[in-house]
């Protein structure tokens, strides 16, 4: 697997994450591929980590290539000064369709890995944006204000509308065609359909800083082919009604 790379220079690489890649190495499996690791093979030097992304989401992740570049991008991190944007589908139609989300997340102390919307948790905001509705669905724009641990879909799932395909915090099921499509037929020589979309639909798409030299550094990634696939057959299934 070869990463793509899609900002370097002195100081940082931003790299667009495929789905159900780790982030960083597994600590119980270190043989398992991760994006740090794939990075420091291709660029034969080791790179420091700013933020991460959930295995199953794609999408921008930034890496330093020293210790000053670390310190400085962490620092605007803390100070959410880094402009973090992701799109992906959910479930319904949010109302209004834009928003605030300000709910404080915390771990959940019954089920360990697992956050929730607790009194006691960290402060946590999420702004909202539809793109667009479906029946069923809906394209929806995150920014991010604060980097808590699966913070858009805990915020998500907590008025209803849940990432699809998140096993965790919605129902887990896959994006199936048969599910939007009237007198949908599978194909003679198929037995099982193929979901459009299996895995949590949440792609980070855009990552914006300024750095040390006050440059604004900004890069986006496109939505990924099985988030597209899974729009154009909602449009195509809107446009035959």
């Amino acid at each position: 697997m070869k990463l793509e790379r899609l900002f370097e220079d002195d100081d940082y690489i931003i790299v667009n994450k495929p789905a159900r890649l780790l982030s960083i190495p597994d600590r119980y499996d270190p043989s398992l591929p991760s994006a740090r690791g794939l990075l420091e093979a291709e660029v034969k030097q080791p790179v420091f980590v700013v933020h991460r992304l959930d295995r199953e989401t794609s999408g921008l992740i930034a890496f330093a290539k020293h210790e000053q570049a670390h310190r400085f991008l962490s620092g605007l991190l803390e100070q959410h000064e880094v402009g973090k944007f992701y799109a992906g589908l959910v479930l319904g139609s949010p109302q209004p369709d834009s928003g605030r989300i300000e709910l404080p997340i915390a771990p959940n102390p019954a089920q360990p890995g697992k956050m929730m919307v607790a009194k006691q948790g960290k402060p946590s905001v999420t702004d909202y944006k539809v793109v667009e509705s479906w029946s069923l669905f809906s394209l929806v724009q995150w920014q991010i204000h604060t980097g808590r641990s699966h913070q858009i879909r805990v915020h998500m799932s907590s008025i209803g509308h849940p990432i699809v395909c998140d096993s965790i915090y919605g129902d887990g099921k896959p994006f199936l065609l048969s599910a939007i499509k009237r007198n949908f037929n599978l194909g003679k020589h198929t037995e099982e359909e193929r979901p459009l979309l299996s895995r949590l639909a949440l792609h980070a798409y855009r990552f914006q800083f300024v750095n040390e030299a006050g440059k604004e550094i900004l890069v986006e990634a496109p939505l990924p082919k099985d988030i597209v696939a899974c729009v154009s057959q909602l449009g195509k299934v809107r446009s035959r009604r």
